[in-house]
């Protein structure tokens, strides 16, 4: 209670941002004032106010409304208020009943209320016959006698605080630094996967996939944006690129796992929901600040390029890794670019590559990002294959590729050959295993070959070959350098 204040306190500000977030349902109050709901229609929230018998009796259940606040003694607005002893002794019905579900519904917070005076709450608390949730109660100083009582009733847990500003301001870190690194609960997971096979096995759910994929794709952004890291932050070393990455990985955990099914299973005309996915997660909100950090935006879209990437392989669809890989991204005042051209390892980078070889248990590594990525993929995909050096075979398969199509239309152009090396740079046994299969089919195929016909490593057979030699010499000059 701050007697005055004609603006939120922090401490409402706070609440405000927990409610949003969907961790506080249900504020009761005895407070006239309308401080808490203005600061919730500042987050764009429109709570139920419940302030009167009548407003209780035709209201929604506490479960289906985002936010409801309970003025227990009126709003100041009404004549109604319940200020004098008398009318603080005893509440109408319709209150009683609402506090009873109420405490006995929910966990509690009590901040800022000494118990000395509302006789009719305290019996309210001591009636709800039940402890299913916990009671916190924060007090300034040692509580009072009545306090300490409903303290050892409830079985509360007593924090001591210096006042609600800080109070809630700690909780709401706390609660933001969860939300950073919380991953989707694996049956929230599952269900989209499920989901997604099912739109996947009948041209009829093209919209529901098309709805499946926006939801997904939306949520995934919006939990990246709530874990990127500050763009300006000049703090780079091991743990801030780490705090970094796992916040993005987090937050594309459900499209990790629907990528990589989307990519094994899609038919052609099911692309067009990925490429849009892929094109909206490649946006970079921020363009001033550190350059490690703008171009790590960029993130969450590869995480689902590789994860389609690698289905695609798996699956052997390699139209869709070449449509994929050709998906365009737009960006203000520069030029179009191919997602092969901006989203792989080595090309997200508009600075050097050095800041990945950051990454703790990484250092002395050559491609340590791409071995992050394929490590990903085991951890959140290892169900779906028969043992992890199956998944690296896919993965290097998917980067040899990528590197394939990055170098085609530049073949024959009597430019310096370039490609976005992966782990398949020192990996020589499967890169060998996997050039020699590609060459081997442009050989005894030509240009029906399906690496011609997709246009993944040239528009014929001749330039294809010559984009597979490149790549060997390439990689061959790059030796520990890279």
């Amino acid at each position: 209670r701050e007697e005055g204040a004609k603006l939120p306190t922090k401490a409402h500000r706070a609440i405000a941002d927990l409610i949003k977030l969907g961790y506080v349902r249900v504020v009761l109050t005895t407070n006239f004032d309308r401080l808490l709901e203005t600061a919730l229609h500042d987050v764009g929230i429109q709570p139920t106010v419940l302030s009167t018998p009548d407003q209780i009796e035709g209201a929604l259940p506490l479960i289906h409304t985002p936010c409801t606040i309970v003025k227990i003694h009126g709003d100041y607005l009404d004549t109604r208020i319940r200020n004098t002893p008398e009318e603080l002794a005893e509440y109408p019905v319709q209150f009683n009943k609402l506090l009873e579900r109420v405490f006995d519904e929910f966990g509690l917070i009590v901040a800022g209320w000494s118990a000395d005076w509302d006789e009719a709450l305290r019996a309210a608390m001591i009636r709800a016959p039940y402890r299913r949730f916990s009671t916190y109660w924060a007090s300034r100083g040692n509580p009072s006698e009545k306090a300490v009582d409903l303290i050892a009733r409830k079985g509360a847990t007593l924090v001591r605080v210096a006042d609600a500003d800080s109070l809630f301001q700690l909780i709401g870190e706390k609660v933001m630094a969860l939300e950073e690194f919380s991953r989707p609960h694996p049956i929230s997971t599952q269900a989209a996967v499920t989901s997604l096979k099912k739109y996947l096995s009948d041209r009829k759910y093209r919209i529901a996939l098309d709805d499946l994929l926006k939801v997904e794709t939306n949520r995934g952004r919006e939990s990246a944006v709530t874990g990127a890291p500050d763009v300006n932050n000049r703090a780079l070393n091991g743990t801030t690129i780490e705090h970094c990455l796992k916040g993005y990985e987090s937050a594309m955990e459900t499209m990790i796992h629907l990528g990589f099914v989307g990519g094994q299973w899609s038919e052609d005309y099911q692309l067009a929901p990925w490429v849009r996915a892929v094109a909206a997660l490649a946006h970079r909100p921020h363009r001033g600040g550190m350059t490690v950090w703008l171009d790590l935006q960029r993130y969450p879209s590869t995480l689902l390029l590789y994860s389609f990437g690698v289905g695609a392989v798996y699956g052997e669809r390699w139209s869709l890794l070449s449509n994929i890989l050709d998906t365009v991204i737009r960006e203000q005042h520069v030029k179009d670019k191919r997602a092969v051209e901006v989203l792989t390892i080595r090309t997200m980078f508009s600075g050097a590559h050095e800041p990945m070889k950051l990454i703790p248990g990484k250092e002395n590594h050559h491609a340590p990002l791409s071995e992050r990525i394929q490590e990903l993929l085991w951890n959140n995909l290892s169900s779906s294959f028969t043992s992890q050096e199956e998944l690296i075979f896919a993965f290097d398969r998917f980067e040899v590729l990528a590197a394939l199509s990055y170098a085609a239309p530049s073949i024959g152009l009597n430019e310096r050959y370039w490609a976005p090396p992966g782990a398949f740079g020192w990996r020589s046994e499967n890169r060998l295993q996997i050039i020699n299969s590609i060459r081997e089919s442009l050989n005894n195929h030509g240009d029906a070959s399906p690496f011609v016909q997709t246009g993944l490593v040239g528009k014929t057979s001749k330039i294809g070959l010559e984009n597979l030699t490149s790549l060997e010499n390439f990689v061959a000059a790059l030796r520990w350098g890279w």
